[in-house]
């Protein structure tokens, strides 16, 4: 999963991309709101934690205009403003969270996660495909109830496309999400993963579907 870190505070910047990168994110920094705003409106992300008090362009602006451009990915306010009227207006303009400074890790990797899970219409930390099951608190995997051995990269692209179940997600976005760009040399790498992972859960399990991707069957193995 890719996120965007949107922090002026270096400290604390370093310490969210540190947490984030601990749970399995690969994580964007932008350091003011004028260079959130352009991220935001020119890539693709799971999610972004945004403060509100930035240098040239105020976090509130920045999620008002992703919103007003049609941006639709989730939003978690992480603010030291914990006054309710705060609160309201960051999910009056389209965030959907909010959370105060300062904060647990593990809570905000939680509410995160959650957002993602929401986002993608599913409510439960597991996900599902056949006999396939994906415990995302726990970061590991069951193959019909035998738990499989993954490494990080490879959890992380099965999580991906477990998010997008039945949709065929092309190389590209899944090097994005996964190394977050899309170089030749990761497109290469994401063809490996995927023979790793089907020599893991059998080869039925991940289908190519010429020119458009790779799609995790509903039906499973």
């Amino acid at each position: 999963m890719r996120a965007l870190v949107v922090e002026d505070d270096p400290v604390v910047a370093s310490e969210l991309v540190r947490g984030m990168n601990a749970a399995g994110f690969v994580v964007d920094l932008a350091g003011d709101g004028q260079q959130a705003w352009f991220n935001g409106d020119v890539e693709d992300y799971d999610v972004a934690i945004v403060d509100l008090g930035l240098p040239r362009l105020d976090g509130l602006s920045v999620v008002k205009r992703w919103r007003e451009a049609g941006r639709s990915f989730p939003v978690l306010i992480l603010s030291a403003r914990g006054q309710w009227t705060d609160k309201v207006a960051g999910i009056e303009i389209g965030a959907d969270d909010y959370m105060t400074k300062p904060w647990a890790m593990a809570e905000l990797v939680a509410r995160v996660r959650g957002l993602i899970r929401r986002s993608a219409g599913r409510v439960s930390p597991t996900l599902e495909a056949g006999g396939l099951r994906i415990d995302t608190l726990r970061m590991s995997a069951t193959l019909d109830g035998i738990p499989v051995k993954l490494s990080p990269l490879e959890y992380r692209l099965l999580d991906y496309l477990a998010h997008h179940v039945g949709r065929a997600v092309p190389a590209t976005e899944l090097s994005d999400h996964l190394y977050g760009d899309a170089d030749s040399e990761n497109a290469n790498a994401i063809e490996a993963l995927i023979a790793r992972l089907r020599r893991k859960l059998g080869a039925e399990t991940i289908e190519t579907r010429r020119g458009f991707g790779y799609l995790l069957a509903a039906g499973g193995t």
